[in-house]
């Protein structure tokens, strides 16, 4: 019963084979070899157009590195409170933007409101130079509170953005269960709404350690190149990536692991939901389930050997709570089984 992380859940077998598969012989290194192109191309194929791919090695590098690039003199990127750039990447992005500074942006459930957007970019007027300058606005797609947004918030979220000529970045660590969540194309969740870069993630769906960093506005490539050299992100051997992405792909395989993860995290939550003892603190979207539980029913639950996350209880959530209940956090995976779930179900 390992609900701890989707990073906890190891490589799907075809990953693994692909690793093998390339694993002997010669290839040009530094993403010059033949499979790393077809990988290019295949990016391009299910965005629908042309794009930049940098492929690297965690979700921090390819976040930091997008906002890297998205950064001038006094930069202020804004998202939401609570969203992973901020909260969890040990101020990384600050590190490799060179000062930039990260403002948060409220909104409920892990999701940036627009007028909200509008309002906090609003505090830093062009002609304030003692401010700074607003460089760019990140969104996370899923959310940290395991929501979705939706095809229409983006373009809401996109539209404050281009209002202030601003890049809008979009953290994917998560990005497949975002996308079978909405039933949407990751065109029609990404630059058709206004997203200019995306950080691509692999390696929580099945992948052993692949991670891409998306560009659709290609003139920005050539800065991009330095800018992961110089943070130790150009990988010699990177076919190794490449052959990961490789297998990802092939058939529709990246979605259908979402598609599992999220339906066992659908099973997970209506099981919580009929619980006597435990409730959802809020609807689940994709492949995280936020319960309140009874800390005496945890304490068991743990002893039967389940494994998951106390979380911070939301402002909204205080004083919601009784004294005995706990928050807590549960993820699915490609390799959640279905009578895991329902043993964890059974205690609650």
């Amino acid at each position: 019963m390992i609900f701890s992380s989707d990073n906890w859940a190891g490589a799907h077998p075809a990953i693994a084979e692909s690793l093998m598969a390339h694993a002997g012989g010669y290839a040009s290194a530094y993403g010059t070899s033949e499979l790393d192109r077809k990988v290019e191309k295949k990016f391009a194929d299910i965005f629908e157009r042309d794009v930049a791919v940098f492929f690297v090695g965690t979700g921090t590098a390819a976040n930091s590195l997008a906002l890297a690039t998205a950064n001038r003199a006094g930069g202020v990127a804004f998202c939401h409170r609570e969203a992973h750039v901020i909260a969890d990447e040990c101020g990384a992005p600050e590190f490799f933007s060179h000062g930039a500074r990260l403002k948060p942006v409220d909104g409920p459930r892990g999701k940036m409101e627009a007028s909200r957007l509008e309002a906090e970019i609003r505090r830093f007027p062009l002609d304030n130079v003692h401010g700074g300058q607003p460089s760019a606005v990140s969104l996370t797609q899923a959310t940290e509170s395991g929501t979705v947004y939706s095809l229409a918030e983006i373009e809401a979220i996109a539209a404050v953005a281009t209002g202030h000529k601003l890049p809008l970045h979009m953290d994917g660590a998560r990005l497949a269960n975002a996308l079978v969540s909405l039933d949407a194309t990751p065109a029609e969740m990404t630059w058709k709404r206004g997203v200019d870069l995306v950080s691509f993630g692999g390696t929580k769906n099945g992948c052993w350690c692949a991670e891409a960093l998306v560009l659709f506005d290609l003139s920005k490539a050539h800065e991009m190149h330095f800018l992961r050299k110089r943070s130790a992100q150009l990988f010699s051997k990177s076919r190794f990536v490449s052959a990961q992405f490789d297998a990802y792909f092939a058939g529709d395989l990246w979605l259908n692991l979402a598609r599992h993860a999220n339906a066992m995290a659908t099973r997970l939550a209506e099981g919580i939901a009929a619980a006597k003892t435990s409730r959802l603190a809020w609807a689940a979207d994709a492949n995280e389930v936020f319960a309140i539980i009874s800390k005496d029913v945890a304490t068991k639950l743990r002893q039967d050997g389940a494994v998951f996350y106390d979380w911070p209880v939301p402002h909204d959530l205080e004083g919601k709570l009784a004294k005995n209940e706990g928050l807590y956090r549960l993820v699915t995976s490609f390799a959640t089984k279905a009578e895991d779930v329902d043993r964890f179900v059974a205690g609650c």
